[in-house]
């Protein structure tokens, strides 16, 4: 994995909400200090969460950053924003989430508490796995992929750009998600889905 912050520049949180927190938490756990973060959020209610600065992201200025947004379509609107402003985008692993020896990861990723991710996973730019969710064997996340908590993917699933599994859903071995479908909270995928912009009903897919 590139793109591994130093305690030169800062990591640059981008999104001060609830993922935003979690994110900041993660941070702490993985030896950070406030004085090593920013947060960033177009919407300042404060102007520092814990210690750590809140700017926004016009005042982002150098250092290393990681889109702590949910919603796919926004975090690539902010991953943007800040390379433009010359950041580098990062990874945020909590220490207590379990990768597998052979997982690879790209810049942008975070990974948070109490999550698998098994042998041979891909997690690409800005992927996302929440608490308590599982990533099987081979699976493939693209670029802007959500996994929300308690989800499992199954092995050797792909999950194409911009896709977000909801809480609790599962997504069966060897299935293919088209780019930006919505799964469900608390849905069972068991066939490969396509692009499309409307969520499962709950149950089977």
């Amino acid at each position: 994995m590139t793109g591994t912050p130093t305690r030169l520049a800062p990591l640059h949180i981008v999104g001060a909400g609830g993922l935003g927190r979690e994110t900041l938490d993660a941070a702490f756990a993985c030896g950070y200090r406030p004085g090593d973060l920013v947060l960033v959020d177009d919407h300042l209610s404060a102007t520092e969460l814990h210690g750590v600065p809140v700017r926004r992201p016009e005042d982002a200025d150098g250092g290393w950053y990681v889109v702590a947004v949910a919603d796919p379509a926004v975090r690539r609107s902010l991953a943007e924003r800040m390379l433009a402003r010359g950041l580098i985008a990062s990874a945020v692993i909590h220490p207590r989430a379990t990768l597998a020896h052979d997982v690879t990861l790209a810049n942008g990723c975070i990974v948070l508490a109490n999550t698998y991710v098994s042998a041979g996973a891909r997690l690409s730019a800005h992927a996302q796995v929440h608490y308590n969710a599982t990533v099987g064997h081979d699976s493939v996340l693209h670029d802007y992929v959500t996994v929300l908590p308690g989800a499992t993917v199954a092995g050797r699933v792909v999950l194409r750009g911009g896709v977000t599994v909801g809480s609790n859903a599962c997504v069966l071995p060897g299935l293919v998600i088209g780019p930006g479908t919505p799964v469900g909270a608390g849905a069972v995928v068991t066939s490969s889905q396509p692009a499309r912009n409307r969520p499962p009903a709950h149950g089977t897919v």
